[in-house]
């Protein structure tokens, strides 16, 4: 069973470029083998920043033969009185057939000519000789480039291309204009350790000629490689790395031949807050700090380990370059810690005003009034919340104190210098300058979470000013009209609304958000709604892919191009989760299904009446004395003692009590529609019509309180 090598040698390619390409190679490769028919053992995608590489193992020599019907022209064309037309003979001349083999068969559009063609499988050979240039072409990536004179374009240049089958190469070009590049069975060897060319004799000698060559081109043994090395170094200095996932990712796809080399700084940049100098390390020098050992939170050592592509008898010189390089970068980073601690952070809160937020909605320092404003908005929601942990008149001054220090960092030397470290170093400023435990804390917090997966606010503080900030953006970005359009979203605004949804939920914060966008947004009511419907969406994402809600009962309690429903979602957040959460655990268990038919029935013919769906008196809107049937008073006293138990599950979330009385009510409905005495709803009388209806529109309305069974699809 042949094997196949296909390898694109680059100039350095971006790290992240690396990786995206292996996947996408992962995904496609598979997929046009199957559309051609060829079957295989395994297929192994390497990458290094000088190449990309797949390696094919126990393909077929061709493709197997197969038999393809094919449909002609209309059986009443295609013969007249028995004898071909030009239409059949044209059929059987196109696909190279004789005329005898040609069947006539019936269709839902008439009998029409078929031939079954046999089709003889193509040369294994011949199939990837084709498919290669696709496989390149088809690479997408960020900021690629032209290579070249013409209009190939690729993350980085090429340079050579192997492309061989066994012991075969096969003949494959890559033209660019003038240039063009043909295949061959010569590979790049590593650049320092072995600058020869290496020679590819067979496919499957690919990867040991590589590692000869001092190449390693499987990125998972590689990165292996490379944590065996660190952990061991790391060791000698008695320490444990600190190996961030996604730096060990984009460091493996840095280096061909990885060599972990441990440098080490002056002890005394650890008088540096710890995340400035392991920010300096790994998000500008791709290094991996040391930590002590046995430690409860982040305790530097004064070392850290870099990864070497190059000659590791050298690793002494490559360490000591390495050094002074961060030596630098540590000394700047002191020099703007003494400069910025020599004030207040209170101090930098003039300077937003010569920073803009945003050019149509002024500066940070605007943009800090408008946090302030909407924080003391959410205190007052949240007053009685607030009173009853304790809280009073201090508390809701520190928040008010957080929203108006949350930005004064951005005009920091070191939040300049390193804007990743917003919000951390206003956090250790805060301190410096003597503020409060909960204003420090909250301004860290108040940029949380920073990505999916990250943390969420911890103290109500810091959950406040993270709202009011994010809602604030939203608010401020809507109005001008900048609303995020499929995958385009230059504001974040979609996380932003995540995140404001999820601190509330996970905080168990009743913010009533219809009301914040009420008194928040200032401009016409097309951005309100805008804005309304935009954070309906999110809600409807949230549930679906992060609680696990099937998307019928998303719809039951968010409804369907339903207002009501929509503005209860807002006033509401955690009445939506309760809700929400109920439905699905009431559909596994089982509970749904009981009640399910009884609503719905209700459900469907209550929308023939004109009964508001927020009633709930059966004594405002039904008339016993037009009873005529024992069945509609049972219905009616049913709903009676149905009263209490709704509002005791609105005023608590409980909705257990709510769906056992559906569930005790169901055969008193079963009976009004299905029983020896059962009542035909829409009688002649329009009088006793509307009030059966009414009392089919209270069941709903009850049955509303929890959801829209209408728009629930039955298991």
């Amino acid at each position: 069973m042949p094997n196949f090598l296909l390898e694109l040698g680059t100039e350095e390619l971006p790290a992240d470029f690396v990786a995206d390409a292996i996947a996408q190679w992962q995904r496609r490769i598979p997929a046009t083998l199957a559309e051609n028919l060829l079957t295989n053992d395994a297929i192994h995608v390497f990458g290094t920043p000088r190449r990309l590489a797949v390696l094919i193992e126990g393909l077929p020599h061709q493709q197997p033969d197969r038999e393809e019907e094919i449909k002609g022209p209309p059986a009443a064309a295609a013969f007249k009185n028995g004898q071909p037309t030009p239409a059949a003979v044209g059929f059987a001349k196109k696909q190279q057939v004789e005329l005898d083999t040609l069947e006539i068969r019936p269709t839902d559009k008439g009998d029409f000519v078929f031939v079954l063609k046999k089709i003889p499988g193509r040369a294994t050979s011949d199939i990837l000789a084709a498919l290669v240039p696709q496989w390149i072409n088809s690479l997408e990536g960020k900021r690629l480039m032209r290579w070249g004179d013409g209009e190939v374009k690729f993350s980085r240049p090429l340079r050579n291309l192997t492309v061989v089958l066994d012991n075969q190469v096969l003949p494959v070009m890559i033209e660019n204009n003038s240039q063009h590049i043909e295949s061959g069975r010569v590979c790049a060897g590593h650049r320092v350790l072995h600058p020869e060319p290496v020679t590819i004799n067979n496919a499957t000698d690919y990867i040991q000629s590589l590692r000869d060559a001092c190449i390693e081109v499987d990125p998972q043994r590689r990165q292996t490689t490379m944590l065996q090395q660190i952990q061991t170094v790391a060791t000698t200095v008695g320490g444990v790395p600190l190996i961030p996932p996604d730096l060990l990712q984009e460091v493996t796809n840095l280096v061909e031949w990885p060599t972990a080399v441990i440098g080490k700084f002056d002890p005394e940049f650890l008088i540096l807050p710890p995340e400035v100098i392991t920010t300096v390390m790994v998000k500008h020098q791709r290094y991996f700090p040391v930590l002590k050992p046995n430690t409860t939170k982040t305790e530097l050592l004064p070392y850290f380990i870099t990864i070497s592509n190059g000659d590791p008898e050298k690793s002494d010189i490559i360490a000591a370059g390495n050094e002074r390089v961060l030596r630098a970068r540590l000394a700047d980073g002191q020099f703007f810690y003494k400069t910025d601690t020599a004030k207040t952070l209170e101090t930098y809160v003039s300077q937003l005003e010569k920073v803009t937020f945003q050019e149509d909605l002024g500066s940070v320092r605007d943009k800090v009034n408008r946090i302030s404003q909407i924080a003391g908005l959410i205190s007052e929601q949240l007053k009685d919340t607030l009173s009853k942990k304790g809280w009073g008149d201090a508390e809701r001054e520190s928040i008010q104190r957080a929203a108006l220090l949350c930005k004064a960092d951005l005009v920091t030397q070191m939040v300049y210098e390193f804007p990743e470290l917003q919000g951390v170093m206003g956090e250790k400023y805060a301190r410096f300058s003597g503020e409060s435990e909960s204003v420090a804390t909250a301004i860290f917090e108040h940029y949380l979470p920073r990505n999916a997966g990250d943390m969420l606010p911890q103290t109500i503080t810091g959950q406040v000013i993270a709202v009011a900030d994010k809602l604030d953006t939203i608010v401020s970005i809507f109005g001008l009209g900048m609303l995020p359009t499929g995958s385009s979203d230059p504001f974040a605004l979609r996380r932003a609304a995540n995140a404001i949804i999820n601190i509330t939920w996970a905080a168990d914060l009743p913010v009533n958000l219809h009301q914040l966008l009420s008194q928040t947004v200032q401009e016409a009511e097309l951005t309100f709604n805008q804005v309304a419907e935009f954070f309906g969406q999110r809600l409807r994402a949230l549930l679906q892919e992060e609680r696990g809600i099937d998307y019928d009962l998303v719809n039951a309690v968010l409804g369907e191009n339903d207002p009501e429903y929509g503005k209860r979602a807002l006033e509401d957040l955690l009445d939506l989760r309760d809700r929400a959460t109920f439905l699905q655990s009431i559909r596994q268990n089982g509970t749904l299904d009981k009640i399910y038919e009884t609503v719905n029935r209700s459900t469907r013919l209550a929308k023939q009446g004109d009964l508001d769906t927020l009633q709930l008196d059966p004594a405002a809107v039904v008339e016993p004395a037009l009873f005529q049937k024992p069945c509609e008073q049972g219905f009616y006293d049913a709903l009676v003692q149905l009263v209490p138990t709704t509002k005791i599950a609105r005023d608590t979330r409980n909705y257990q009590q709510l769906v056992d009385s559906l569930e005790a009510i169901a055969p008193v409905v079963s009976n009004f529609f299905d029983g020896p005495e059962s009542v035909l709803v829409m009688d002649a009388d329009p009088k006793v019509q509307r009030n059966r209806l009414n009392l089919l529109g209270l069941l709903r309305n009850h049955a509303r309180v929890l959801a829209d069974f209408g728009s629930i699809v039955k298991s």
